[in-house]
């Protein structure tokens, strides 16, 4: 438990109701997605793949996200392609530009011959940037440092933010080009978006920092140039932090009326609900055990030492349960109309049905399909399937060097 869970309000349950339920979507049933058929509503989950070279695409990506498409997913999310160069978090990561567009194409293709649609997930990472490994400044919305590169970021200047937002517009204008079916903003978990909307991270006064509608205004507008650009030929996503999990950020209250901002834009075909910091407090996400020491040899230098000496105080401990982002997202279900995509703590079909009984659209996916690519399948074929997925998060341990259930024993060739 973080500090700031002890003086934020604990979200008030929701009463089970004593009527009978109405009938709910199957969840493994055909659905839509704004212009985009699925042949089920459930969504792989970003998670960083780890196994481009050049800021390219790679066989490893093509064979990644062609798992999960095989093993019955409706729609897999490529994790993470930065609208900016100095918007990735490291330097081998894809950054929209020409020479990218081919490999793209051919990921896109791949994964349609198996019967599921693609995603692009778009975004700036902002103070979660590693100017150290991209060789290029980092920027927030104010002047802080950063740990990760040892350096400060800057303070994104207005022409800064509207580079962004355009460079979100022509990422799009990409996605289309090279057949994603949907894009996915990232405005969550401290990446630039987000940490403007963070009245910890962002300290401005001006125009684009002090009140809420001040520090959402940078979301809005790159969800209205991203709609702009997407038309109604790809669906157009956003993940978003129901709370970062750290004092003094966002939280319910707030991001409950920005949610609700987004809803009266009109921008969205759904909103995916996340939480945590990737900068602050990463395992606020994942929520079960913590491989500090795997996690720290990962790093090189005074990261990784820090990480040895100190990671047991600065990575929180959040106990695993099913469904554990339910009670906060079901605040948004009660106040919002438009589609939402429910994650956390979903790896079988109870949860699911759980997730569409409580009026979510659709639900999303990630360590579970690590572990098990094919799992989709064998829930439709056993309905009574669980996932082998215990919560470790070595997962998260092997981000850099190509993300993967360390428990999966690869066959010997």
């Amino acid at each position: 438990m973080t500090v700031e869970d002890h003086h934020r309000p604990t979200p008030l349950p929701i009463a089970e109701s004593t009527r009978p339920a109405p009938p709910h979507p199957d969840p493994l049933a055909p659905a839509r997605i704004g212009p985009v058929e699925l042949r089920n509503r459930v969504i792989k989950s970003a998670t960083f793949e780890g196994v481009t070279t050049n800021a390219l695409v790679t066989d490893a990506l093509i064979d990644f996200h062609v798992a999960v498409g095989k093993g019955g997913v409706g729609m897999t999310t490529v994790a993470y392609l930065a609208v900016a160069p100095e918007g990735r978090t490291e330097r081998d990561q894809i950054y929209w530009r020409p020479e990218a567009l081919p490999g793209l194409r051919r990921l896109t293709e791949a994964v349609h011959a198996t019967g599921a649609k693609i995603s692009a997930q778009i975004g700036h990472a902002g103070p979660v940037a590693n100017s150290r490994s991209t060789g290029l400044p980092s920027i927030g919305p104010s002047t802080r440092p950063n740990p990760l590169a040892m350096a400060l970021d800057r303070a994104a200047t207005p022409a800064d933010i509207q580079r962004v937002i355009e460079a979100h517009a022509k990422a799009t204008r990409y996605a289309k080009e090279v057949g994603f079916d949907a894009v996915e903003v990232h405005l969550g978990h401290n990446y630039l978006a987000s940490s403007f909307l963070s009245p910890n991270l962002n300290r401005r006064k001006d125009a684009w920092g002090g009140s809420l509608t001040n520090r959402a205004e940078f979301a809005r507008r790159i969800l209205a140039a991203v709609r702009e650009a997407a038309g109604d030929e790809i669906a157009v996503l956003a993940k978003m932090n129901m709370a970062d999990g750290v004092p003094g950020g966002l939280w319910l209250d707030e991001s409950l009326r920005v949610a609700t901002m987004f809803e009266a834009d009109g921008n969205l075909d759904a909103l995916e609900l996340t939480g945590g910091s990737s900068l602050l407090n990463p395992m606020y996400l994942f929520r079960g055990d913590v491989p500090v020491r795997e996690m720290a040899e990962t790093q090189k230098g005074i990261v990784k030492l820090g990480m040895k000496m100190f990671g047991n105080m600065v990575f929180s401990h959040y106990p695993y349960e099913p469904l554990y982002f339910r009670d906060f997202a079901r605040q948004f279900r009660d106040a919002l109309t438009m589609p939402l995509v429910l994650l956390g703590g979903i790896t079988d079909l109870e949860a699911m049905n759980t997730a569409m009984a409580d009026g979510f659209e659709y639900v999303a996916m990630a360590r579970a399909l690590l572990r098990e690519p094919d799992l989709i399948n064998r829930i439709g074929k056993d309905r009574n399937a669980t996932s082998l997925c215990i919560h470790c998060n070595l997962c998260a341990a092997s981000i850099f060097t190509g993300t993967r259930c360390p428990l999966v024993i690869e066959p010997a060739h």
